[in-house]
């Protein structure tokens, strides 16, 4: 495996969770079960966030500590350390963990179902895949937008190594060195993808939609869940089904009534009202009877995170294929 590529698939185990940044909580019930929770702007953490902000946490006697970071790497990094206790993540970084053989954490839940947040954004003159040969294409490394971008490399049959440039930028970076021509393309979720995609002379070359596994089992390249740590969840059941209960009454909130979810969430992603808007509708949010389905026995859901886990295998992503369903606790639900 390549080296770099090697080192930040593994570093969730031994980052340091620096930079991490708390948001205010609307209210804090006397006797509530703190969770410190991991998120960011991406809209996997949508529910957690309007769920803190409306007080539907508090209702579950639950006092939401929001931690920010930049990466689910850096977040997986937290739960390990145990500064996180629950978090929202792309599934990439957990899956590496998995393949490392981590068991401090369990999956608990699937939010939502995406496909046109995220993508490959180009300048005018790259009308296909074939254009972007020789050229530089910014992208965070052991995320979902990499994984992205390796498997429709593969599909031209481009080598990432030799055609093309790939260059590893966090994710708050990208749109700097878009904007700066330090990178020809870039890959990207939002709300960087939209802010790139408002650029004079920018365009989305294609979106998760044409990722392999999602033509087939509608599985994005790193699809959102939902994980507590083990140590945390054997101590507080209850806050961990309270917490779920949240989420799910805000991913109601969001299909009810996507209007008032948006200028709430435009404080947390600083979108405007539209693309806030546009976001939240083109979403699907499960509910928590969609749950059964998606993660129990072993789930539509679990099959298809084995499919890509085979998958990273194959692009040279992590070293062996974790059994995923023994990291599945559904028993939260």
């Amino acid at each position: 495996m390549n080296e770099t590529r090697r080192r930040i698939m593994k570093q969730a185990a031994t980052l340091a969770a620096a930079g991490s940044m708390g948001l205010p909580i609307l209210s804090r019930a006397a006797g509530a079960t703190v969770v410190n929770y991991g998120g960011s702007a991406w809209l996997g953490h949508y529910s957690a966030y309007i769920a803190m902000k409306t007080g539907m946490m508090a209702k579950q006697n639950i006092d939401l500590r929001w931690q920010a970071f930049s990466t689910s790497s850096a977040r997986m990094a937290a739960v390990m350390a145990g500064n996180v206790d629950i978090a929202g993540t792309g599934v990439v970084s957990a899956l590496a963990l998995m393949a490392s053989g981590a068991r401090q954490f369990q999956l608990i839940a699937t939010p939502n179902n995406f496909g046109k947040a995220e993508g490959l954004l180009v300048r005018d003159g790259v009308n296909s895949i074939n254009d972007l040969k020789g050229k530089k294409i910014g992208v965070t490394y052991a995320s979902s937008s990499h994984v992205l971008l390796l498997d429709i490399l593969a599909q031209a049959r481009i080598d990432p190594d030799k055609d093309v440039s790939v260059i590893n930028l966090p994710a708050t970076e990208l749109l700097t060195a878009y904007r700066a021509n330090q990178v020809d393309a870039a890959v990207a979720w939002t709300p960087t993808f939209n802010r790139i995609r408002a650029l004079p002379g920018t365009k989305v070359l294609l979106d998760d939609s044409a990722f392999s596994l999602y033509k087939s089992y509608k599985m994005s390249p790193g699809p959102d869940v939902l994980l507590t740590r083990t140590s945390f969840a054997k101590d507080n059941r209850d806050a961990v089904k309270g917490f779920l209960a949240a989420i799910f009454e805000a991913n109601a909130f969001m299909t009810k009534k996507p209007e008032e979810a948006a200028k709430l969430l435009m404080e947390l992603t600083s979108l405007t009202y539209e693309e806030q808007l546009t976001t939240i509708k083109q979403t699907e949010w499960f509910s928590q009877a969609d749950q059964q389905a998606l993660m129990n026995n072993p789930g539509d859901f679990v099959v298809g995170l084995q499919k890509l886990s085979e998958m990273l295998l194959k692009l040279k992503q992590i070293d062996s294929v974790p059994q995923v369903r023994q990291w599945v606790n559904a028993t939260y639900l």
